[in-house]
């Protein structure tokens, strides 16, 4: 086994390459293994639309079966359809999977205990008893269900829009297309669709709505066509990405803003969970309508376990991940994120860009990744952050965000690849720039360091 498949947050590699049949069959046997020893006794599987997902899934349910639990294969759906199948079918867990947003060569393995993920350590401890084939024996059952419409009717169940919007949406041939449109259109929306046909090639982009290379198609549609709301989900459709009726892309920290705002205005005082990469101007933004902002690691596992852990109602990182506890069951969603952002803004006399523009703005980065020795790049963040905190305020709960009088940079250690990832933002380009500056000055010092942009 390649080690390098076994990531912080999921199991991940080259399809061809690093995930065998005898890997996935594997996963299956360690999950059932794990699981069953906790009282467990289904779990359900489901898998994305790419050409190795039939293989894998395959896989996975013979060695969950080989485990002793039972299979509940729910085929080809995203991944918060399968986290909804685990709670309205109440198995044990569930496997997705999904190279969610990857270039196609790549697929991978969502693991979940109930619908919470199982990340970091856990991982860990299935790799370590998959190594020593420490598995359980038995001989599982099997068992096929389609889930789609049950999770169709569910949120129509849940959601009601008050006017008809016009909405198009690209799902960049992810699974996204299966389900997405109807949803909208369950709400008594104008639905357009964009590379909506599952193809797990993604002849037209790779299904990623935080690039904006991968969005222009759909900024343009919503531009042509006149319509007041642009959807993008990713390949699993557990990230969202939105266009307003300008065609300007929104960023993660703004559409949590406006989900805030929706909750706010109904629980006054309640707390919003987003991790350390967001903008000072949501911070700000949830202050002003009256609810607690709470900083807190980058990772969707992380930010999933801290907002039940704290019964958080409403969580969201700058990735696209928006976790919903308030009215639905706390896992990410871009579907249905999508769906409660069109009920929202039917509500609302003003359009879309008018809400984004109401936000504190500020000039900001992009993510800049630059590449570090994996042996190093703790420490180095580590020794960026006791020297800043000579002459700053730090906040040091994942890597260290500087606090300027015009703004602040980010340095944190990627917990996934060998690599520094930075964010600055500041009140003017001047001011990012000097930001900036001070951290390229920093890093210079460190040989295992290679910032070439």
């Amino acid at each position: 086994m390649n080690p390098s498949i076994f990531r912080e947050y999921d199991i991940r590699g080259v399809a061809a390459r690093d995930l065998t049949d005898t890997l996935a069959f594997d996963i299956g046997r360690a999950m059932a293994t794990r699981l069953g020893s906790e009282g467990g006794r289904r779990i359900c599987v489901g898998r994305d639309v790419r050409e190795s997902s039939p293989r894998l899934q395959q896989q996975v349910c013979d060695g969950v079966r080989a485990g002793g639990l039972d299979v509940l294969d729910v085929g080809i759906v995203p991944t918060p359809v399968l986290y909804y199948s685990i709670v309205a079918n109440r198995t044990d867990g569930g496997v997705m999977i999904t190279g969610s947003h990857n270039p196609i060569e790549y697929n991978g393995f969502k693991l979940c205990r109930g619908t919470s993920p199982i990340w970091g350590a856990e991982i860990r401890t299935l790799e370590t008893m998959m190594r020593a084939g420490d598995f359980a024996a038995g001989k599982g059952g099997y068992e096929q269900r389609e889930v789609l419409e049950d999770y169709r009717a569910m949120v129509r169940d849940r959601l009601t829009s008050e006017r008809r919007l016009s909405i198009v949406v690209d799902a960049g041939n992810g699974t996204g297309g299966l389900i997405g449109p109807e949803v909208l259109a369950d709400q008594g929306h104008e639905v357009e669709t964009l590379y909506c046909e599952p193809d797990g090639r993604f002849p037209n982009h790779l299904p990623d709505p935080t690039v904006p290379e991968y969005m222009r198609d759909l900024a343009a549609r919503v531009c042509e066509i006149g319509a007041d709301l642009g959807v993008g989900y990713d390949g699993d459709a557990d990230r969202i990405g939105l266009i307003d009726e300008q065609g300007r892309m929104i960023f993660g920290d703004q559409i949590l803003a406006l989900f805030a705002r929706e909750l706010l205005a109904r629980h006054p005082g309640s707390r919003i969970l987003f991790d350390v990469k967001c903008s000072q101007g949501l911070e700000e933004d949830i202050r002003t309508h009256g609810g607690e902002p709470i900083m807190w690691k980058t990772g969707h596992s992380l930010l999933k376990a801290k907002m039940r852990e704290e019964e958080i109602p409403l969580a969201g990182e700058m990735s696209g991940h928006m976790f919903f506890q308030e009215g639905y069951f706390g896992f990410d969603d871009a579907i249905y994120g999508s769906a409660r952002m069109a009920a929202y803004l039917s509500r609302l006399t003003e359009p879309l860009s008018v809400q984004i523009d109401r936000i504190p703005f500020y000039v900001n980065s992009p993510e800049i990744r630059v590449s570090c020795a994996d042996e190093a790049k703790f420490r180095i963040v580590e020794e960026v952050s006791e020297h800043f905190q000579r002459d700053h305020e730090v906040i040091t709960i994942d890597g260290a965000r500087v606090l300027f009088g015009e703004g602040w940079g980010l340095l944190r250690a990627s917990n996934t690849q060998p690599v520094l990832v930075l964010r600055f933002e500041a009140q003017t380009p001047e001011a990012l720039a000097a930001i900036e500056g001070t951290f390229r000055e920093i890093l210079a010092r460190y040989p295992e360091v290679t910032w070439t942009a």
